[in-house]
């Protein structure tokens, strides 16, 4: 139940004001009714409610391991024959987040006014895919929901598995870095002014390279300030940048061509590609629908255009691997020539599920082989930087024990 404030008229044309508490707007005009009376305009606050929850939105995230516990617990409670609504209630007492319990039960009220599951679903695009919404309208309409639950669940499990083995390959490299900067801003802040001093009073002409660090460090402790504010204006400019639609373009294409994280970027797409391919047409949503519904959910935004590309193309009768063929950057000769074998065998629905199995063994391969690539890099450079440094304060000092 919601409490509607409401403004009507009665068949003399007098205005009423009142308020009363029923499920849906439809509910209050039957209910005007019986009393002779016109709906003129109406305030729910309900919708109030998810109007500020919409704003709470914005600035909290749900785990994802939160959204697969939702749709896990779903599956199994429609499995054994709970209706829509009851499952709901039970899943808002049992999450441990705030957010996501206010959601569930904004759902379910929705559900119970009438509403179908997905149409409640999809006002909140930012949890649910459009992906999520689609399969679950089609498996409300052939009654097989809870088997689209199921294929819900290990995509949002694959998803969650694919993009931790990537941050976590990426963390240790991350940390490194940070450290060496700090590291080498501290020894410039603090050691070098030091060192320069004594340097000073002695007289010994300085070799080059203590030279540029003694006023790499006097123009950082000078200018400090202007250098950290003149950094952040540069990170949020350059975020600013990459969210508009060239920067966010240019970005994409240097991560797909650069040599280190090009295998990355290219593998996590072509498997996040097939495995939604597969779940999409598992469930028989039309592979014109699948494609258009795909290139709205990968993360590259080429791999998006070439999604959406093949999706008008296949409207005029082309085959999959005719469109995908046209994108060799992006699509490699594997993946190709197994769509080919699905499409002319008519299982491209199984296929898709071997290449994404394939794709996601490959970037765990990847991910567990990139630390082992990256280190030597990152101690060449650490190395280097500590060896600049060594030679710019020994050898004054070399040159000082000689002139004694």
């Amino acid at each position: 139940m919601s409490e509607f404030k409401y403004i009507a008229r009665s068949q003399d044309g007098k205005v009423v004001k009142g308020a009363t508490n029923v499920k849906n707007e439809n509910e209050l005009v039957d209910y005007l009714k019986k009393q002779n009376l016109t709906l003129t305009s109406i305030k729910n606050q309900a919708k109030k409610s998810k109007n500020m929850l919409g704003f709470i939105e914005r600035f909290q995230r749900i785990p994802s391991t939160q959204k697969i516990f939702f749709v896990n617990n779903l599956e199994v409670m429609m499995r054994s024959g709970f209706s829509i609504g009851r499952a709901l209630g039970v899943l808002a007492d049992q999450t441990s987040s705030k957010l996501l319990k206010k959601i569930v039960l904004d759902i379910k009220n929705n559900v119970e006014s009438g509403k179908s599951f997905a149409e409640s679903l999809g006002k909140y695009s930012k949890l649910f895919s459009e992906l999520f919404v689609n399969m679950v309208a089609a498996g409300e309409a052939s009654g097989q929901l809870d088997a689209v639950l199921k294929k819900l669940a290990i995509q949002l499990r694959k998803d969650h598995a694919l993009i931790a083995k990537v941050k976590g390959a990426l963390t240790y490299p991350i940390i490194v870095i940070i450290a060496m900067i700090g590291v080498g801003i501290a020894m410039m802040v603090f050691v070098i002014p030091q060192l320069t001093t004594v340097f000073t009073e002695s007289g010994v002409e300085l070799p080059l390279v203590t030279r540029i660090l003694m006023d790499s460090s006097s123009f950082i402790i000078t200018n400090g300030l202007f250098l950290a504010v003149g950094l952040v204006i540069l990170i949020i400019a350059l975020m600013r940048l990459f969210k508009t639609k060239k920067g966010k373009s240019f970005l994409h294409k240097a991560f797909i061509k650069m040599p280190l994280f090009s295998p990355i970027v290219k593998k996590v797409n072509l498997a996040r590609f097939s495995r939604s391919l597969h779940s999409l047409l598992k469930t028989d949503i039309p592979i014109v629908t699948s494609f258009e519904i795909i290139s709205k959910t990968l993360g590259n935004v080429h791999y998006r255009v070439a999604i959406k590309n093949t999706a008008e193309k296949l409207k005029t009768g082309s085959s999959v691997k005719s469109c995908l063929e046209k994108y060799p950057n992006l699509f490699t000769p594997v993946i190709l020539q197994m769509i080919s074998v699905g499409e002319e065998s008519g299982t491209l629905d199984t296929i898709t599920e071997d290449i994404a199995s394939f794709y996601e063994e490959e970037v765990d391969q990847t991910m567990n082989n990139l630390s082992t690539i990256i280190e030597p890099i990152l101690m060449l450079f650490l190395g280097g930087g500590v060896a600049a440094m060594a030679a710019a304060i020994i050898l004054p000092i070399y040159q000082l024990s000689e002139a004694v």
